[in-house]
């Protein structure tokens, strides 16, 4: 039976590039993305290249949506094997100027959106009976937060929680639970976090970029590639006796 990866905000950035890096190593793909032309995309690119792939527009936030999204990747392409929870937002902007509306949206899709997928994975693996790697999207602000990031930290530590007490869970099942913690990655959403910073803080793009290159030891951005490399190890085999863990992915920036 073709076993399949989920990865949620697959349409572009991060998630596209784990989508491929699946592919590459011989699973089918679910491309989970509340884009759907961006999924759609996605999965051209993989079908063009001759790997099996699917879109399903949905909203992680939405447990149902998404269980039924689950269900439906499952029934179309194989049993599950490998999820990925990359689905995220992020917005810039001090704790006093933070609007309510945003904080609400950033929870329920970072921090409740990877409960979801968490559960619903866990799930479909303890039916199939022959284990899995659930693979979660924390970050770099989630191991020293970010000032002007305040909730987008929050909920990535809170991530890192969630995948050490899933992992403490789900081990008697042989289900192993991981996160990888980005850096500075340029991607759409890293051009918008460069923007508003740069705003808030009276420079132009160009300063704020370049002020952010000098505390990446390695002297480069990571692409999105880098990442889906930590992500593939996670799913391969050479990553099954690793769980509970949190990999940075940031090119020297931090050190724990």
């Amino acid at each position: 039976m073709t076993e399949l990866a989920i990865v949620t905000g697959a349409g572009q950035g991060i998630g596209k590039a784990i989508a491929f890096k699946l592919a590459r190593q011989g699973l089918a793909v679910g491309v989970l993305d509340i884009n759907a032309k961006t999924a759609k995309q996605t999965v051209d690119e993989l079908t063009r290249e001759g790997f099996t792939a699917k879109d399903y527009q949905v909203d992680v936030a939405d447990e149902n949506a998404f269980a039924t999204a689950v269900d439906n990747a499952i029934g179309d392409l194989g049993k599950l094997a490998v999820f990925v929870n990359n689905a995220g937002v992020a917005f810039i902007d001090s704790i006093v100027d933070s609007d309510p509306a945003a904080i609400r949206r950033l929870i329920d899709v970072n921090l409740l959106g990877t409960f979801w997928g968490i559960k619903i994975a866990a799930k479909r693996f303890i039916e199939q009976g022959s284990g899995g790697r659930i693979i979660n999207a924390a970050s770099l602000a989630g191991v020293e937060a970010s000032a002007l990031q305040s909730a987008y930290s929050a909920s990535k530590f809170g991530i890192r929680g969630l995948t050490q007490a899933a992992s403490k869970e789900l081990a008697k099942y042989q289900i192993t639970v991981n996160a990888y913690n980005p850096g500075v990655v340029r991607t759409p959403l890293r051009d918008a976090i460069d923007e508003r910073t740069a705003e808030i803080k009276s420079k132009t793009v160009l300063e704020q970029q370049r002020d952010v290159l000098s505390e990446i030891s390695l002297g480069r951005e990571a692409t999105p590639e880098d990442v889906a490399n930590v992500v593939g190890f996670f799913a391969s085999p050479e990553g099954s006796y690793l769980t509970g863990q949190s990999i940075l992915v940031d090119g020297g920036m931090e050190y724990r």
